[in-house]
């Protein structure tokens, strides 16, 4: 267990899936019992409505965090679908936390933004860089690759690479 951060941001996705999915049944519940119109609007499908999309962020948090603790378990960056899926899911928490500032305060927002900035964190830690076997072998020095030398005949590093030809007598 190397970073703890995977760890974390799967604990907190499945937590904010179940409070999401719960929250958005207990709306639909509440709806459905108050039995009022909004403009016009069925409140049978309102509480339908309010319940599947509960079920469905749901799931698609509890896949973010599937994703996370896939990534925790096997300590490797997540690549493919699930890279997607993550950012994703930090696109959505920077939308969630506009809205959350305006629509229902700081606490809500301050929320967004540390689980937007555990997913960040998630995949900025994981991205590891190139490992030295990628890395392509420097060319040999022949007549089309100088083996960075300047035009005097010296490498970079100012010394030079070949002793100077001898000097001739005429």
């Amino acid at each position: 267990m190397r970073r703890p951060v995977a760890w974390v941001v799967a604990v907190v996705l499945f937590a904010e899936a179940f409070g999401i999915a719960a929250l958005n049944w207990f709306l639909g519940v509440v709806v459905d019992r108050q039995d009022m119109s909004l403009a016009g609007l069925d409140p049978d499908m309102m509480s339908a409505s309010s319940k599947i999309g509960g079920v469905v962020f749901g799931l698609y948090f509890a896949l973010c965090g599937l994703v996370a603790l896939l990534v925790a378990v096997r300590d490797r960056p997540p690549a493919g679908f699930g890279r997607i899926l993550l950012i994703s899911a930090a696109v959505v928490h920077g939308l969630l936390g506009a809205f959350a500032w305006g629509l229902v305060g700081w606490t809500a927002f301050l929320f967004m933004v540390v689980v937007l900035a555990l997913i960040v964190l998630l995949l900025m830690t994981y991205d590891s860089p190139a490992e030295p076997s990628d890395a392509v072998p420097p060319a040999a020095p022949g007549p089309e690759n100088d083996g960075g030398r300047d035009e005097g005949g010296k490498d970079e590093g100012g010394s030079p690479v070949t002793s100077p030809p001898a000097p001739t007598t005429p």
